[in-house]
């Protein structure tokens, strides 16, 4: 199942953070260029890039965040067309993608908990990220657990489990939002 999946999850699903990620970048290097930018994806005083791009969580590591995604999701898209052309590859890559999608799944988790609890403030292209980051990390995990019983467990409620791991994730901002999009209607 995972076999199949992974491929071509890394490259749409890592395109499309690919994407996001420039997008973010463009957007960054205006606010930096012109302070009183405000971005194309600052809709509202909850969904507001330009609220979330002058945290110091927007720089984490001393640098923008979309130029992790940028380098990220290029390795994930390449990885992905090396997958669907035939690459067969050895355990260590495997274990470099596992490396990869679990940094970039915990770093999104991270940011989803700056985002509703310190920022209180969220960001679709950031959001786009998020969506893509957890299904890339969480198929490469059922691949590499594919030959051992746990994985053939989780692999039968795959969906589930991702479903699921979404609603979470949708629930906690709604409620965090609450009173927001209560007046919206």
């Amino acid at each position: 199942m995972s076999t199949r999946i992974v491929p071509w999850l890394a490259v749409v699903g890592g395109g499309i953070g690919l994407l996001a990620s420039f997008v973010l970048m463009v957007e960054k290097v205006a606010l930096l260029e012109d302070p009183g930018y405000v971005p194309t994806c600052s809709i509202n005083p909850v969904l507001s890039c330009g609220s979330v791009m002058v945290t110091p969580q927007a720089e984490a590591f001393g640098m923008p965040n979309p130029l992790l995604g940028i380098t990220g999701f290029a390795v994930v898209v390449t990885a992905g067309v090396g997958l669907l052309a035939g690459f067969r590859p050895p355990r260590w890559f495997w274990l470099g993608l596992q490396a990869g999608t679990t940094f970039g799944v915990v770093f999104v988790h991270w940011l989803i908990w700056q985002s509703l609890y310190s920022i209180e403030a969220l960001c679709p292209y950031c959001m786009v990220v998020w969506a893509v980051t957890i299904p890339l990390f969480w198929y490469t995990t059922l691949h590499n657990l594919a030959r051992r019983p746990a994985g053939a467990l989780l692999a039968r409620y795959h969906s589930f489990v991702l479903a699921l791991w979404f609603v979470v994730i949708i629930a906690l901002i709604a409620v965090k939002f609450w009173d927001y999009w209560s007046t919206l209607v």
